[in-house]
């Protein structure tokens, strides 16, 4: 470092410790830093590890703040970025994905929304307003994860700052005239064909279109933005269910279709 440089920042340095983390598949013991007291806080390290991470954004996740959390950060959801490599496709075989030893991991049935149109930038969306950006509606799984354990137990600022626990995403199939039937679906996850969760779009805080709402004021404050054909995991549908290596999960959508996944360690990444 020269004289005219800055030392790195206390956020840059905890998105450092968390990417190199993911790259190498290597669980974080104890949180890299001073806990972020907000959700800016939370977002700058995010940002951060945005930055160093060697991939695109290809989508967002959202995750739900309960009380009284939601009321102490100001918001009932949290967000974080899906990046392309971390997107399969849902087939007719099991889609295996990693997971970091005494690390989190956890899958969640979700509806995922994408755009079709890139969205303008502003802050006064709602969920009826968003509906003419959606292009398509797909049944999914949400990968949750992270190489910090506790990443759910230090509140939901911890949560955000490590790219919202997300992990990855599985897309499954297109769903039939979602417009009028999206808020009525139903789902029910399995974890080694124990029955771990049921629920549905109504299981969403005011449904999916408002996680997508939610999504766009947020990122507009954050100066960023969706563009088309980006992907909206919109929230957990029958919860966040942990697992571990060598587990099996199947989300059934009942006629929408089900996707099966299997855990299986990480092994680490290419930067």
């Amino acid at each position: 470092m020269t004289l005219a440089e800055s030392p790195p920042s206390e956020a840059t340095l905890i998105a450092r410790a968390f990417t190199e983390a993911r790259r190498t598949a290597r669980a974080v013991t104890t949180y890299p830093g001073t806990v972020p007291d907000s959700l800016d806080a939370a977002y700058r390290i995010q940002d951060e590890a945005i930055a160093l991470w060697p991939d695109r954004i290809a989508g967002w996740k959202l995750g739900r703040i309960g009380s009284p959390d939601a009321e102490r950060f100001g918001a009932g959801r949290l967000a974080g970025p899906i990046f392309s490599r971390a997107i399969w496709p849902a087939g007719t075989e099991t889609v295996r994905f990693g997971v970091i030893d005494r690390g989190f991991a956890a899958v969640e049935a979700e509806y995922i929304l994408e755009l079709g149109v890139t969205a303008p930038s502003r802050d006064d969306w709602t969920a009826t307003s968003v509906i003419p950006l959606v292009a398509n509606a797909f049944i999914g799984v949400e990968i949750a994860g992270s190489p910090f354990a506790g990443i759910n137990s230090h509140g939901p600022a911890v949560t955000a700052s490590d790219f919202g626990n997300n992990a990855g995403l599985i897309l499954g199939g297109a769903i039939t005239d979602w417009r009028e039937r999206l808020p009525d679906l139903t789902c029910q996850m399995h974890i080694d064909d124990v029955l771990v969760g049921s629920g549905g779009a109504r299981a969403i805080p005011n449904g999916p279109f408002d996680s997508l709402a939610f999504l766009l004021n947020t990122l507009h404050h954050r100066g960023r933005g969706l563009e088309a054909g980006q992907l909206i995991s919109t929230g957990a549908a029958t919860g966040v269910h942990s697992i571990s290596a060598g587990s099996r999960a199947v989300a059934d959508f009942g006629p929408d279709g089900q996707i099966a996944c299997l855990a299986v360690k990480a092994e680490g990444i290419q930067p």
